[in-house]
C-alpha cells in the first residue's frame, strides 16, 4: 500500500499484519481521492477506524492542513504513527488511541471537520452508531462531507431520518463508499 498523490506520493505505508485491519486498496483510495480532490487542500480531515492511517495520510499528502486519526487498537495506532513519521507528516496529524465514540465526545467543541471518513468493521452497524451521534454533533457543519466505507449489503435507509442527504454512492466489487452531508443548511461550527 502506498500514498497515491501529493507530497508523500509513492511512499510505501506499513500495515498491520493479520485480519485486525482491512486496508483500503490503492485503486479504491485513488478513486475516492479523485472524487474529493477539489476540497482537500487546507481542509481538516477526520479518519475514524483509521487502521494504518492510509486515508488520513493521503489527505495530508494532498494538502489537508490537519488530520485526526482515531484507532483503538494500539498496534494499529503504532503503525499510524510510524507512517506519519515516515511520510514526514507527523506535525499535521493528531492520533487518538481510543474507541471512536469516546474520541468523538472528546473532540466535541474542540474541532470542526471538513471531511469525516470512516471504515468500521463491516456488518456490525458501527457506522449507524457513529452517524447517529454525528447527526447532532458540532463536529459537523453544513459543508462537512461524510464518507462511509461499508460492505455492499450495508443498509443506509435511515440516513434521511438522521438529517443527512446522500450525495453519491460509489460501488466496487466487494464494498462501497457512501458520500453524504447534513440536510439543513444551518451553520454549527
Amino acid at each position: 500500500m502506498r500514498v497515491i498523490g501529493g507530497s508523500a506520493k509513492r511512499l510505501q505505508l506499513k500495515t498491520l499484519e493479520g485480519l485486525d485491519t482491512r486496508p483500503t486498496t490503492d485503486r479504491i483510495k485513488e478513486t475516492l481521492f479523485n472524487m474529493i480532490a477539489p476540497g482537500i487542500y487546507d481542509s481538516i480531515f477526520l479518519d475514524l477506524f483509521a487502521g494504518s492511517g492510509a486515508i488520513g495520510i493521503e489527505a495530508l499528502s494532498r494538502g489537508a492542513k490537519e488530520a485526526v486519526f482515531v484507532e483503538q487498537n494500539p498496534k494499529a495506532m503504532a503503525c499510524v504513527k510510524e507512517n506519519l513519521k515516515y511520510t514526514k507528516l507527523e506535525n499535521k496529524g493528531l492520533t487518538l488511541t481510543k474507541d471512536v465514540m469516546t474520541a468523538l465526545y472528546q473532540l466535541e467543541g474542540e474541532k470542526c471537520f471538513d471531511y469525516i471518513f470512516m471504515d468500521p468493521p463491516y456488518d456490525r452497524e458501527l457506522e449507524k452508531q457513529v452517524l447517529t451521534y454525528l447527526s447532532e454533533s458540532q463536529l459537523v457543519y453544513e459543508d462537512t462531507i461524510l464518507i462511509v466505507e461499508a460492505s455492499l449489503h450495508t443498509d443506509f435507509s435511515y440516513i434521511e431520518d438522521l438529517g443527512f442527504t446522500i450525495l453519491k454512492e460509489k460501488r466496487y466489487k466487494t464494498n462501497k463508499h457512501l458520500f453524504m452531508e447534513r440536510s439543513g443548511k444551518e451553520e454549527v461550527c
